[in-house]
């Protein structure tokens, strides 16, 4: 068999058909434990989405493993420094996700400071007979928090420009050619904004970043959206701000332990939740699954990869 692609994790069925017509794709769900060892030498890829966990000991058993081609943007749970040991290129799908996740950031943004969840509620009850909603808080003119800069980041400012909202971010490195206030830490970020959006990559690096103390700075009048991963905010922290009133709400697409959500964070009509489902539109599923298709075949076809992931 030649060209063969080991399927770690779900992904888009579009994608799996279009790899069947024009590769080897094996599902290692469905295989018996003698079909997984007869393929080890024979797998060139690994096909993962971006909560797929792969260390140094599961590479190890694919002497020949050559690709691991990640359906999605992140890739903070593949060890990064074994696949350069190796010799194993990294791709993912950056860029065609950017304005679903920065469209949702907003529509949480929104839904949580406006409390429309919450609202619908207050209908659905048959409360609206009897009283008036409480009011709630105003989006546009307001201050925005930016944690990471990267290509969602950019795009949620530009989207923050429409809203006449000022603009401040923090980022590991400092951008010239962005011109809103940079702050040093996250921290001082917090304290600058009415709305801390959490765009920053996973991995250890960041793992609660977003911590009491940032939660203490962005006060009781601050909500906190995070698109990003559930592990840059401390849950614990934020299920403690919540319950105390440290911070006004959150919107949160992800969780540190997904699916599964702290209950204390549910039932809140100032806390709005989605199912980790920033790039989740029709449109940018075939995108993803279109620039993972396209990165495996130039790999076999001997070509550089499209989008490879930065060497650690």
């Amino acid at each position: 068999m030649k060209n063969v692609i080991l399927q770690m994790a779900p992904v888009p069925m579009q994608l799996t058909l279009r790899l069947q017509q024009h590769f080897t794709l094996f599902n290692y769900a469905q295989l018996t434990k003698e079909q997984q060892a007869e393929l080890i030498p024979l797998v060139r890829v690994l096909l993962v989405n971006g909560e797929t966990p792969l260390d140094d000991t599961t590479m190890a058993r694919y002497p020949n493993l050559q690709l691991i081609a990640v359906f999605g943007v992140g890739y903070e749970r593949i060890d990064a420094n074994a696949t350069y040991k190796r010799n194993i290129q990294i791709s993912n799908t950056p860029g065609v996700l950017t304005d679903d996740v920065a469209d949702l950031a907003f529509g949480l943004m929104l839904a949580c400071s406006r409390q429309i969840v919450g609202a619908q509620r207050f209908i659905e009850r048959g409360d609206w007979a009897s009283q008036s909603y409480p009011w709630t808080n105003k989006v546009s003119g307001s201050r925005l928090g930016i944690l990471g800069l990267g290509r969602i980041g950019r795009a949620i400012a530009l989207r923050a420009s429409a809203f006449n909202m000022s603009v401040y971010y923090h980022n590991r490195t400092r951008h010239a050619d962005f011109a809103e206030e940079y702050c040093a830490t996250p921290q001082a970020l917090a304290t600058h904004c009415d709305f801390l959006v959490v765009c920053a990559p996973g991995g250890e690096n960041s793992r609660a970043l977003v911590n009491a103390e940032v939660l203490q700075a962005l006060g009781p009048a601050g909500i906190l959206i995070n698109i990003a991963r559930g592990s840059v905010v401390d849950e614990v922290a934020l299920v403690h701000a919540i319950e105390h009133k440290l911070i006004a709400g959150a919107g949160l697409d992800v969780f540190c332990d997904e699916p599964n959500v702290p209950a204390a964070l549910l039932q809140r009509d100032n806390v709005v939740i989605t199912p980790h489902m920033g790039s989740a539109t029709q449109s940018t599923r075939k995108a993803m699954s279109d620039l993972v298709y396209e990165n495996i075949s130039a790999y076999f076809a001997g070509k550089p990869l499209l989008t490879p992931a930065d060497k650690p």
